[in-house]
């Protein structure tokens, strides 16, 4: 052992004591930070489940290989964070003796072979990583995903990764040059050609630099840890630990099935809040302070990337709106660090710092001159259509975060916007949220060539109807309305409606936040329909809507444990009948169509084929009038085919689609609040539904129908859409090509 190697040891026992020190301590103020979380005992059932949850999503890496190259070069990354470790405890025996090698494994052939294909294809994949980051750097794009992230620490450890694989190809060069490596050349053929390179280098010479490019790796290995455990905000790093316990305590706790679909009920000391006996001065209303979020949800701003899938998907993002999920996590994140001082100094806070004393201060729901957390402008720009849920691969909860800040901002500041007052007034006095006579629900029925039936007349059905409100009172969506029950007729399913004894689900209370409304309605409709189907052994409802179909599959048992009825939506009910042979298309769609996939119908809830089949089997008249040629823009259909965008009996895909759909705008209650910051949503998506050159834009939905026309009428009038273009419903596609002249 020469001066070079006792030097080099002590170096590295130095810089390793001290690095490993401050991990350990920034591990547990991390951990400290997540306990001032409240608690939440539903994230510890099914710990099977979810163990086999969390290593397909990042063993399997099934979120991210979503996106191909960048999934599979991410995935070779990940793999070497963990295998290359080896390479380093190798190098803390090479400062010591240059000619060290593992026990046992050192000299196995397969284990050279395993690491070098893994250092090889990790810094491939890093350097393509880099690539990406460079090509979407926010000063190149102005919409790009990163931007708001903090780019140095993004670039810090990539490159960092780089320097790793060098070295580590560096050593094992230097050894061959000295006859050293125990590895045949096709075990590790690039680090025998590193090894040529370093040809005429003298043995000693040779050795010495496997010492000293030994410390660097160490030193540089240590460097990244010192560097994050100094900057615990350090998403982009930390997420190579946290990512595992994110995922693993995700909501559904299952593998591919994102928190979507229901809610998370509101909350008080891990429990659903009890309306009939909760007490504000001592219950919890939503969120008022970061604090009051769950140790889940704190764990989730803790684990951000700062990748932007979520940025990059969000509607209200990408039409110049102030909200970005990113960003809300992030600086919830950074509020969070800023405070817990302040919140872990017990009584005595005569030493918590200036900084921390400030982030108290600040209101978490606030505009700049408040010095808020959030913008209000970001919270309710919100559609909660869970396109960043969807996308986050690491299973962040944005849209239930945000909601829980709305709630705060409804039930105890009674601070939302002017618009959505007026139709939560509508809610509680008319029981819609158009304020429409409840007395005229049934009024849609009128002009039919066969009676309706109505549960309580005497007549049984194996279906309850649920109209809903748009379905009764929304001019566009009683066509759709009108057209299902014909089609049930037609087909010959027994089915009643409630009429005057439906009312709203709570879909849009829920969503803006008023929870105590939403229960009020969920209450009152759940004894309805528990005494409309009595003790019927088959319990189905059929929705128009998607978020009533939501509501009604998801979020009833979370008002009524014993919740048992089947609830599927129109377009699945009449898929089954065409598939039966009970309906049959006999008149194709003239002019092609494209299909808009609804954020609470695809999403939510995984229905992405039935209206496609539905489409499909009616067919086109199109010809060439439709085009082929649409980008696939990485949609990817629920059922893994691709779709490219092709033709396929006349439906043309969009480049948003299936889980990647393009949101209407009208969700998160968002139907009822005007847009007046950036481009209005619809005409995004409508555009993008026009540049397939379908001439009829399917949908599946009363509240995308009403939107995607607008859009198409306001289209039309600036003289940017073809007359012949028309949105209608799925439904009525499929009235008109079973009974052609139907109205």
């Amino acid at each position: 052992m020469g001066a070079t190697q006792i030097a080099a040891t002590a170096v590295a026992f130095v810089v390793t004591v001290v690095s490993v020190a401050l991990v350990v301590r920034a591990v547990r103020r991390i951990l400290a930070v997540i306990r001032l979380g409240q608690p939440d005992p539903t994230r510890f059932a099914g710990k099977r489940e979810r163990t086999v949850a969390m290593l397909a999503e990042t063993l399997g890496h099934t979120r991210m290989l979503k996106w191909t190259i960048i999934g599979a070069s991410h995935w070779f990354v990940m793999v070497a964070f963990g295998a290359l470790f080896l390479t380093l405890v190798e190098a803390y025996g090479e400062v010591v003796d240059p000619n060290f090698g593992l026990p046992l494994i050192g000299g196995w052939g397969f284990y050279g072979l395993a690491m070098e294909l893994i250092a090889a294809l990790s810094g491939l994949g890093i350097l393509v990583l880099i690539g990406v980051r460079l090509w979407e750097r926010p000063r190149r794009r102005s919409r790009s995903r990163f931007a708001g992230s903090t780019m140095w620490q993004g670039y810090y450890v990539e490159w960092t990764i780089v320097a790793v694989v060098a070295c580590v190809f560096a050593i094992r060069g230097l050894k061959a040059a000295a006859g050293d490596l125990p590895y045949p050349t096709w075990a590790a053929p690039i680090s025998h050609a590193v090894g040529a390179a370093f040809g005429g280098l003298s043995t000693s010479a040779a050795e010495t630099g496997v010492t000293l490019v030994a410390l660097i790796k160490i030193l540089v290995s240590m460097a990244w840890f010192t560097v994050i455990a100094l900057n615990l905000t350090m998403g982009v790093a930390w997420h190579r630990f946290g990512a595992f316990f994110n995922i693993f305590f995700k909501r559904s706790g299952r593998a591919a099935v994102p928190a979507l679909g229901a809610l998370r009920p509101m909350m008080s000391n891990g429990k659903p809040l009890d309306f009939e006996q909760a007490d504000p001065d001592r219950d919890q209303f939503g969120v008022a302070a970061v604090e009051q979020f769950t140790w889940k949800g704190l764990l989730d701003f803790s684990t951000c990337t700062e990748c932007g899938r979520c940025q990059a998907q969000c509607p209200a993002w990408n039409t110049g709106k102030p909200l970005s999920p990113k960003l809300v996590v992030l600086s919830l994140r950074d509020h969070a660090y800023a405070k817990a001082p302040y919140l872990l100094a017990g009584e005595d806070k005569s030493a918590v710092p200036a900084t921390a004393l400030a982030e108290v201060e600040r209101p978490i729901i606030g505009d700049a001159i408040a010095g808020g957390v959030i913008d209000p402008d970001a919270l309710w720009a919100c559609t909660t259509c869970g396109a960043c849920v969807e996308q986050c691969p690491v299973d962040i909860e944005h849209v239930d975060h945000i909601v829980d800040m709305r709630r705060y901002q409804v039930l105890i500041e009674s601070n939302f916007p002017t618009e959505a007052g007026v139709m939560l007034r509508n809610l509680e006095g008319k029981g819609n949220p158009w304020g429409a006579p409840p007395q005229t629900r049934a009024d849609w029925t009128k002009g039919l060539d066969f009676e309706v039936p109505r549960v309580g007349d005497g007549t049984d059905f194996d279906y309850l109807f649920w109209v809903g409100c748009a379905g009764a009172f929304e001019d566009r969506a009683k066509k759709t309305t009108r057209a299902v029950a014909t089609l049930l007729h037609e087909a010959g399913v027994r089915f009643a409606i409630l009429g005057e004894g439906e009312t709203c689900t709570g879909d849009p209370a829920r969503r803006i936040g008023n929870e105590f409304l939403f229960q009020m309605q969920a209450q009152q409709n759940v004894s309805t329909l528990v005494d409309a189907f009595g003790d019927r052994p088959v319990k189905r409802i059929v929705a128009t809507c998607p978020h009533c179909f939501n509501t009604l599959a998801n979020e009833y048992r979370q008002v009524h444990p014993d919740w048992d009825i089947e609830v599927v939506h129109h377009t699945q009910l009449l898929a089954h009948l065409v598939g039966a042979g009970k309906l049959t298309p006999v008149q194709p769609i003239d002019g092609g169509v494209t299909f808009h996939d609804p954020c609470y119908l695809g999403r939510h809830n995984r229905v992405f084929e039935p209206p496609r089949d539905l489409l499909q089997a009616v067919g086109s008249s199109a010809g060439d009038g439709a085009r082929g040629d649409g980008a696939r823009g990485d949609g990817a259909r629920g059922d893994g085919a691709r779709g490219d965008g092709a033709r396929v009996d006349g439906l043309v895909e969009m480049p948003r689609f299936a889980e990647r759909s393009f949101c209407c705008g009208a969700g998160g209650a968002r139907m009822w609040m005007e847009e007046r910051i950036g481009k209005r949503i619809n005409t995004e998506r409508v555009e993008e539904a026009l540049a397939t050159g379908a001439r009829t834009v399917a949908a599946a939905c009363p509240f995308c129908l009403t939107m995607l026309s607008d859009g198409v009428t306001s289209k039309k009038a600036a003289g940017a859409a073809p007359d012949g273009v028309e949105v209608v419903d799925v439904a009525s596609v499929l009235l008109r090509a079973v009974k052609p002249g139907a109205p």
